[in-house]
């Protein structure tokens, strides 16, 4: 298999690319017809983009438990970047690690502690008693956390930048 990196890269700019296009074709559309068909396929568009987002970093989150053979991957890649002294990077993956948590479960812990920091956060949470992100978007689903184009390739270059630190301490790490 190519690297995981590689074809998590490439995945999500291919998925994102073909989201683009036919996102542009929706909005097209919608110029002249406001079909509930074409609002539901714009949602659609962003369900699949936290889908994407959840999927990559589930499965990078298996490939760290096999490739350093552990039962809790996402744990010991922060012990990893916590010894190299990677601390923003660690900041980086936690903050992540945790909008993907919010993603699947909703509000909890991972919430509550990026709830504690939004203002500093590379992405947005909504935070309590608010109920949109940008009200009037017909796209806009009912997440926590914003996920558009940024926050997928994010997601991916995280995954690139623990891997490429495993790796300075593991060289056979394949990822």
């Amino acid at each position: 298999m190519h690297s995981f990196k590689d074809l998590a890269f490439k995945s999500a700019n291919f998925s994102l690319e073909m989201m683009k296009h036919a996102e542009s074709k929706i909005i097209e559309d919608l110029q002249t017809n406001g079909s509930t068909v074409a609002v539901k396929n714009l949602q659609m568009i962003q369900v699949n983009k936290v889908i994407i987002s959840i999927g990559i970093f589930s499965l990078f989150e298996s490939m760290l438990q096999e490739g350093l053979q552990c039962q809790n991957g996402f744990e010991e890649a922060k012990k990893i970047l916590i010894n190299l002294g990677k601390n923003d990077l660690y900041d980086l993956f936690v903050d992540f690690n945790c909008a993907i948590n919010v993603l699947k479960h909703g509000k909890g812990r991972s919430y509550d502690l990026l709830v504690n920091k939004y203002s500093s956060l590379p992405f947005r949470i909504k935070l309590p008693n608010e109920d949109f992100f940008n009200e009037g978007d017909v796209s806009e689903v009912a997440t926590l956390i914003e996920v558009d184009d940024k926050f997928v390739l994010n997601c991916v270059k995280i995954i690139e930048d623990v891997s490429n630190e495993i790796r300075t301490i593991i060289p056979d790490f394949y990822y």
